[in-house]
């Protein structure tokens, strides 16, 4: 079978231009922009799942009325997580202590113009919850003695190696004093669903304005046909599946049988 992948079809580099004249004469001269310091938007808010592809850039424009620092938080529809703790017994491993949160994001990542620790300090991450470390997962633990820091880490940092949590915040370029962008990347085992976009205009040190844009994260064709058809039909997508196998397994040692 073919690796999922996330299509995405870029729009012409002369779309991107027409999309910031139109916002510099906004910004010259709209009113509704004066009274709203800070306009964003996306080239797409669709990103289509099909099969083949490895991952894909959405591209995340915008404008400030004044100078200022912009912060993107990028949050992924809300999912129960478990991270188990292995132990060696009688040079087996196997699971032993758990721990389950709720309220973690599929995918999170996040977008800054220079670095955060600059921008503001964590008071402000904290009451806007605005990166990993600020997220604040419910927790419940098998063992109640022991706190949750090192499931939380865990959890963390698998997320990371699995690329659905990034490391760093990516780079948020100004094009001028006002007009700005960013490249939001979303990996080949992006989750589906609805994804919520947050951007923070931030002056000296306090959130002076804040926009949210949605994108979903669908898949399309006849991946979502057999998602779609598994999901609602699962005992007779498991029959089906098995009939399959055993008739490859056939048909494999029939064209390969020796004479």
């Amino acid at each position: 079978m073919g690796k999922s992948r996330i299509a995405f079809y870029r729009a012409p580099y002369c779309w991107f231009y027409g999309v910031i004249a139109i916002l510099s004469v906004l910004i010259l001269d709209s009113d509704r922009v004066r009274a709203d310091p800070l306009v964003v938007d996306l080239s797409n808010h669709l990103v289509a799942i099909t099969t083949g592809f490895t991952g894909t850039d959405v591209l995340l424009f915008g404008a400030v009325q004044n100078q200022g620092d912009v912060v993107v938080t990028v949050r992924g529809p809300d999912q129960d997580m478990v991270v188990r703790r292995k132990e060696r017994k009688m040079g087996i491993w196997v699971n032993s202590e758990s721990a389950k949160f709720r309220n973690v994001p599929a995918y999170y990542a996040t977008a800054s113009s220079r670095s955060m620790d600059i921008i503001a300090n964590d008071r402000l991450y904290e009451n806007y919850r605005i990166g990993v470390d600020h997220q604040r997962f419910i927790t419940e633990l098998d063992d109640a003695e022991r706190g949750d820091g090192v499931y939380r880490e865990a959890l963390i940092r698998n997320m990371r190696n699995s690329g659905l949590f990034n490391r760093h915040p990516a780079k948020i370029s100004f094009l001028s004093n006002q007009l700005f962008r960013t490249n939001l990347h979303f990996p080949a085992n992006t989750p589906t669903g609805t994804y919520t976009i947050n951007v923070y205009l931030i002056r000296d040190g306090r959130v002076a304005s804040v926009k949210t844009t949605p994108l979903v994260v669908s898949k399309t064709g006849v991946s979502a046909e057999v998602y779609d058809f598994a999901h609602r039909y699962s005992a007779l997508y498991g029959i089906i599946a098995v009939i399959i196998a055993v008739f490859a397994g056939w048909f494999a040692s029939v064209a390969f049988r020796k004479s």
